[in-house]
């Protein structure tokens, strides 16, 4: 095992060697879905990136343990359940399923625990209870509970708060806030007669958004884990509030290392529905494209560089996918690696997830001149971190349908004879039956167009 892992820490703002408390075993906890919709591309492209940390930590010998929460309890939860007349679990479940398939199309590992905010109200109102006798929370004249950010003076230490207007006195009590309003926020929210809610020792109500991380986090990986991951605009509020609650109760450090990606961009534009460029893994199959593209497309960006999504990028990551697979059919296996590449790709993956360059390096193995049967063995290993399933097409010649290999070989002879327009019209008819022709010094090769 290792030790050069590499990760920018959002708590130092630094590259720093990544150390895990009790090694081999790596604690990591990401933050999962908000199950009222399905999970949109910029969703997709955090946990790919999270996906690529985990696999490049097994990589290197750790054995890590993954905790993803589903927030399956919200305002805009229970706004839509209730606009469809159904129960939370009738409206979430659907959503929930369709995230593990949008993983499984990805091929994203699951996390080993995927906790509901809804099945551990009880350790929440525990976890709130700790924090009001502690003189960290408050309760309201509604039996709201609040925290007190200006009782633990760190408040703003992950979000770099300085920068912020600090609104004393303030509260809120919505789930989602101004990213630039600083104000106590709740950890229990009162609720009204016949609205969804539990009881308390303050009242009928339910659990704010920001307390649901910190107690399931806890409670599977211990008070303090090795990795917090999510996206760049969970850092303020949710991230922030998650470090005060979290270590106002326990008084030791939350997590090691806040590791966040950053925003997927649509056409150079945030993405939002109204400006009709919100887009699902639903979105991109129905234009034809492979969900695997799409986990291309991410690799090509660095996890805290800003990726743009337009649809020529989309065609273009689906291209250079086929062409990958088409370049390694023809490959012997064995199990003599190239040692000089897989070095360069480690170093690059090791140097805080240097992916864009890891995967230049798998081109370059793929173009260079040694045996197949060497780059194969190298080309496996790079794979289970990239994870394109480059396994399913190395070594597995195209199987060309016979009518299609037909045409193939009567174009062939045409060509031959140099019935160039002959050549033409049946190299058009090839693609119209989803293949295509690659003229090569050994001979015609037929490829899928996808």
């Amino acid at each position: 095992m290792t030790v050069s892992l590499k990760l920018y820490n959002t708590l130092t703002r630094q590259v720093e060697e990544f150390k895990p408390l009790n090694p081999p075993h790596v604690g990591m906890y990401t933050c999962g879905p908000t199950v009222h919709d399905f999970a949109h591309i910029g969703n997709l492209r955090t946990f790919i990136f999270e996906d690529l940390l985990q696999k490049v930590l097994e990589a290197e010998g750790y054995k890590v343990v993954r905790v993803m929460n589903l927030t399956d309890i919200e305002d805009k939860i229970i706004k839509k359940a209730k606009e469809k007349g159904v129960s939370l679990e009738e409206f979430t479940t659907p959503y929930e399923l369709a995230f593990f398939e949008d993983l499984r199309k990805l091929n994203i590992k699951y996390a080993d625990i995927y906790p509901k905010a809804t099945e551990h109200i009880g350790g929440m109102v525990k976890y709130i209870e700790v924090l009001v006798k502690k003189g960290l929370a408050y309760v309201a004249e509604d039996g709201s509970v609040y925290f007190d950010i200006s009782k633990f003076p760190e408040y703003g230490k992950l979000s770099q708060l300085d920068k912020r207007e600090v609104k004393a006195g303030a509260r809120v009590k919505a789930d989602e806030y101004s990213k630039e309003d600083v104000q106590d926020f709740a950890l229990w929210k009162s609720v009204d007669p016949g609205e969804v809610g539990y009881d308390s020792p303050w009242g009928r109500g339910r659990p704010g958004w920001h307390i649901e991380c910190s107690v399931m986090s806890q409670q599977y990986l211990g008070e303090t884990f090795d990795i917090h991951g999510g996206a760049v605009d969970l850092i303020f509020p949710h991230h922030e509030n998650e470090i005060a609650q979290s270590e106002g109760k326990t008084g030791k450090q939350f997590s090691m290392f806040f590791v966040e990606g950053e925003h997927l961009l649509v056409n150079g534009q945030k993405m939002a529905k109204s400006l009709k460029n919100y887009f699902t893994l639903r979105d991109i199959e129905a234009k034809g494209f492979e969900p695997l593209a799409l986990r291309y497309l991410a690799l090509t960006a660095h996890y805290r560089d800003k990726l743009n999504f337009t649809w020529k990028s989309l065609q273009a990551a689906q291209n250079a996918l086929n062409n990958l697979r088409e370049e390694v059919r023809d490959w012997d296996q064995s199990k003599i690696g190239c040692a000089e590449y897989e070095r360069r790709f480690f170093n690059a993956v090791d140097n805080d997830l240097n992916v864009p360059q890891a995967l230049a390096i798998l081109w370059e193995l793929v173009k260079s001149d040694y045996p197949t049967s060497a780059k194969a063995e190298s080309l496996l290993k790079f794979d289970k971190i990239l994870g394109l399933k480059l396994d399913e097409y190395l070594g597995k010649p195209l199987e060309v349908p016979e009518e299609v290999q037909k045409l193939v070989d009567q174009r062939e002879k045409v060509r031959k004879n140099k019935d160039f327009q002959k050549s033409d019209e049946l190299r058009d008819e090839i693609k119209k039956m989803g293949y295509e022709m690659e003229d090569t010094p050994t001979g015609p090769k037929v490829k899928k167009v996808l």
